[in-house]
């Protein structure tokens, strides 16, 4: 996908009858200064600062490629927000699969159906679960700004959200704790284990915190089991 951004960027630098002056509007586009991109590139300084004042000629393609690459390159550890921005499609990546039941589940009955356990020690109130997200954790973390968070809730905030890719657990609560909507459960799939302040969370927001040791696969087959009543 970010094929697509990466043609555009270099085909623009190519093609302008100023490329410096295109360098440096990608340049600061990415937020990225003459320092960094040199060292990404692996070149001086002075190699960057030449080429957008035009004191040096217009790179060739080899050159582009590079410096694209780095652009994408920081902008991914930065947490990809200009390629989110060029390309929104890119912030539902972390969306694995999402759907609503015609009717609720209640909270008991999904939790066997995943072969699940609540590791929340609190009581919670019954509820009933309308729909589910499964989601790379990892991805949403990176990918996700707060506005964006909200589409991982669909049609109803009383869904399961099935985080994927938990190594303790405790990002995926920090930020359903941060956020104004609540979901009726959260799922971890296959956690390497549970921090407890994750389960400390679950217990002031009042919900379930459910783990499983079912593949996403066939977290997906339940899914589909349930919504269609069997």
């Amino acid at each position: 996908m970010s094929d697509e951004l990466r043609e555009k960027i270099a085909g623009e630098i190519t093609l302008s009858e100023e490329p410096g002056r295109a360098i440096r509007k990608w340049r600061e586009e990415f937020g990225i200064s003459q320092y960094e991109l040199a060292d990404a590139m692996g070149v001086s300084h002075s190699v960057i600062s030449d080429y957008e004042s035009g004191r040096r000629k217009s790179p060739g393609v080899g050159v582009i490629r590079k410096m694209v690459d780095a652009f994408l390159r920081l902008d991914d550890a930065n947490g990809s927000p200009v390629q989110s921005k060029y390309m929104p499609e890119r912030k539902m990546e972390c969306i694995l699969a999402m759907d609503e039941f015609p009717q609720g589940i209640d909270d008991d009955l999904f939790i066997r159906t995943i072969a699940g356990r609540n590791i929340n020690p609190m009581k919670t109130p019954k509820k009933r679960i309308y729909g589910y997200t499964i989601v790379d954790s990892l991805k949403a973390i990176l990918s996700l700004s707060s506005q964006d968070y909200m589409k991982i809730y669909g049609w109803s905030v009383e869904r399961a959200l099935i985080f994927t890719d938990v190594h303790y657990g405790r990002s995926p609560m920090v930020a359903i704790r941060a956020h104004p909507l609540t979901p009726a459960m959260v799922v971890y799939q296959k956690p390497d284990q549970t921090d407890p302040l994750a389960i400390k969370l679950a217990e002031k927001e009042g919900i379930p915190l459910v783990t499983t040791d079912l593949s996403v696969e066939k977290l997906i087959d339940k899914m589909n089991a349930l919504k269609e009543g069997k």
